[in-house]
């Protein structure tokens, strides 16, 4: 009896997705139990339960630092990959995704502009991270929406891709003169910001940040027919009845708001956007997007926690950079993809 290659994918899937589930669980609940200040798994029970817990600083290191940062590392690497994802798809580029085509950077100059020039970052609380959530969507905005103009002009996925690195670097030389001009207190916190971070992110700052990431991860998912015709070229997608306006205008707005929200809350983390849809795609052998998405969130979710549990553990009692982890673990995978390239399915 001959087995599809749908079923063969389906199986992998199947094996594949509940071990992503299971290494997303164990080191999330890493996170909240080690750490300067350990915690046993009872008494972490006892604080998820309800139950009196045994120490009450531990108690708030969970719940007001460790914990907000565990969803924030979840939530950002799943909007990063998604996010790449779709870039790739949109763009028909493999290379594609949010630090790499300078949507990252687009939404960085969106917040050096709001924290620098305009003085947002004077502000505290959730209306600082409002007023660079603003800088952020409307610098990643600008970003694809040049994308788009130039992905008309010129030919070849190879070209667009130098076209975004040029727009990446205009948007950092923009950002180097806000810098130079700006106060002693804002260039540090900038600097700091742009280290990348996933423990800046509040209790309350979880309430704004996460239904945004949801909401545009699952309207992503309604996308997933005319991405699966994207693939197959415009013309065809067009004679299948889809409008590819629309549909590249939606694409570009989710991958948008997802960089964005992401940028604004974190910093500009680089190369998960890029390298986490490759890794769902070499897992699964397929670029059917009904099963490709869903495996690029829960990868992009592990891999935005395994980087959260290196800057933790290997921190020797402070917290490093997300963006000096994130090179490490992606290039290794991006160099084999590119060696490969003639060699992988997906690509043909």
């Amino acid at each position: 009896m001959m087995i599809s290659e749908g079923d063969i994918t389906k199986q992998r899937m199947m094996r594949l997705l509940p071990a992503v589930a299971v290494l997303s669980v164990a080191m999330f609940v890493s996170l909240l139990c080690f750490g300067a200040v350990e915690v046993t798994l009872y008494d972490l029970w006892q604080m998820i339960s309800g139950g009196q817990p045994g120490d009450q600083t531990a108690y708030l290191i969970v719940t007001q630092v460790r914990l907000p940062m565990a969803c924030c590392a979840f939530l950002s690497g799943m909007a990063l990959a998604v996010a790449g994802l779709l870039l790739q798809t949109t763009f028909n580029n493999p290379l594609a995704g949010p630090s790499i085509l300078g949507v990252s950077t687009g939404a960085s100059l969106g917040v050096a502009i709001m924290l620098l020039l305009l003085g947002g970052g004077t502000a505290v609380g959730l209306g600082r991270y409002i007023g660079a959530l603003a800088g952020a969507v409307a610098g990643s905005g600008v970003m694809l929406l040049l994308l788009l103009i130039f992905s008309r002009l010129v030919r070849g996925n190879a070209m667009l891709l130098i076209v975004g690195i040029l727009l990446g670097y205009l948007a950092s030389s923009a950002i180097s003169i806000l810098n130079f001009y700006a106060t002693e207190e804002g260039v540090h916190s900038f600097v700091i910001w742009g280290l990348g971070s996933f423990s800046g992110v509040t209790t309350q700052d979880l309430c704004f940040f996460a239904p945004l990431i949801l909401i545009a991860v699952a309207a992503s998912f309604l996308l997933v027919k005319p991405l699966n015709a994207l693939l197959l070229g415009a013309d065809y997608a067009a004679s299948m009845g889809v409008n590819l306006k629309r549909v590249r205008n939606w694409l570009l707005i989710i991958s948008g708001v997802l960089t964005a929200v992401v940028t604004a809350f974190c910093g500009p983390i680089g190369f998960l956007g890029l390298v986490i849809p490759h890794v769902a795609r070499l897992t699964l052998a397929t670029s059917n997007h009904q099963r490709l998405l869903p495996a690029t969130a829960l990868w992009g979710g592990l891999a935005g926690l395994l980087c959260a549990c290196i800057s933790v553990f290997a921190g020797g009692g402070g917290i490093l950079p997300v963006n000096a982890i994130t090179p490490l673990l992606s290039i290794p995978i991006i160099m084999y993809v590119v060696i490969n390239r003639n060699k992988l399915s997906y690509f043909r």
